[in-house]
């Protein structure tokens, strides 16, 4: 059992979604069945912080635990298992026994009973979801054996199958779901262009721009089918007065984050190590916001500066720069 971070751009967009309780009920009342959604008292619905997950399994899993109440007035779980690989599991099952088994050792420590679990998939993947989903689906026995041999069904929500207009909810929840669903494809930029249309109708909000912000960074980092130039061209598109600007303020929280992964990343290496490569993965990242593909023309020759001054400057500088050409003199002074 786990509460450390993750890093896979699936995982970040996976949890920073489903943190919002309003998106989290959206889920289970579009995509559970009914029968399971009128037991749940939905406004009780609570995210736990712990994940139930194997280290091993990270990169192709997220998991949340949402705790609720039932009617009558008792506690059970919501467990959400999310299959970011772009094809099937046939092991899933199986996974998803350990994880109940540890969350039933959790209930067993805090409430002192097995509180009941309901398992849910959710995969996103570009191939159709064949494998069972049954636990005994994995186990060849004998008749004689399925009594005394453990079993459950998980409810599989495959997204790869479920038709766009079939996806309602609150329009951040509409929005997101539509970029997980095409996030493999090569037509990805229609529907990106097609769902932000739809938030182009709602109110500038604080929530609504991180949302915005959250949406696009996972664009730009989980697939290679949109560049952020890409990304650039379709929100001036679809808000033609401000998605500049909305662009700049993105890209400023972006230049920030990969300040600050290369800082992670070079700490092992001593501090100036670790700044140098923190300015480098900001300047790198700003160039590509500002000037596209040309703009990263320029950074073998400001790879090979070590002085962190001018490294700094050259970063304030691309926040400024209208051309490539101010951009090099910051650094060729």
């Amino acid at each position: 059992m786990s509460t450390e971070p993750v890093s896979n751009p699936h995982d970040r967009y996976f949890k920073q979604l489903f943190a919002q309780p309003d998106v989290a009920m959206d889920f289970i009342r579009a995509f559970l069945p009914a029968e399971v959604v009128d037991t749940l008292d939905l406004p009780t619905l609570e995210l736990s912080a712990q994940s139930f997950v194997d280290d091993a399994l990270r990169a192709h899993h997220t998991d949340l635990l949402f705790q609720v109440q039932l009617h009558p007035d008792a506690p059970a779980f919501v467990y959400v298992l999310f299959e970011h690989k772009s094809y099937p599991d046939r092991q899933v099952a199986f996974q998803l026994l350990r994880y109940i088994v540890r969350i039933w050792e959790h209930s067993q420590r805090r409430y002192g009973a097995l509180l009941p679990v309901f398992p849910v998939v959710f995969y996103h993947g570009r191939i159709a979801w064949t494998t069972g989903d049954r636990l005994s689906w994995l186990v060849q026995a004998p008749a004689a054996f399925r009594d005394f041999m453990p079993d459950f069904r998980y409810w599989l929500c495959d997204l790869s199958a479920i038709p766009e207009e079939v996806i309602r909810g609150e329009i951040t929840f509409r929005v997101a779901l539509t970029v997980l669903k095409y996030i493999w494809y090569d037509d990805l930029r229609p529907h990106l262009l097609e769902a932000l249309r739809l938030m182009s109708e709602s109110a500038r909000t604080q929530s609504t721009m991180e949302f915005l912000a959250s949406l696009l960074t996972y664009v730009v980092t989980a697939t290679d089918k949109m560049s952020s130039e890409d990304l650039r061209e379709v929100l001036v598109e679809v808000f033609p007065e401000e998605g500049e600007l909305i662009m700049n303020t993105i890209a400023e929280r972006w230049i920030e984050q990969g300040m600050q992964q290369g800082l992670k990343q070079g700490r092992e290496s001593g501090m100036h190590e670790g700044l140098r490569k923190g300015y480098l993965a900001a300047i790198e990242l700003g160039i590509e916001l500002r000037f596209g593909a040309d703009g990263l023309r320029l950074m073998p020759e400001i790879s090979q500066i070590d002085d962190l001054d001018v490294l700094q400057t050259i970063q304030k500088a691309i926040k400024k720069a209208e051309t490539l050409n101010e951009v090099r003199s910051s650094y060729l002074r």
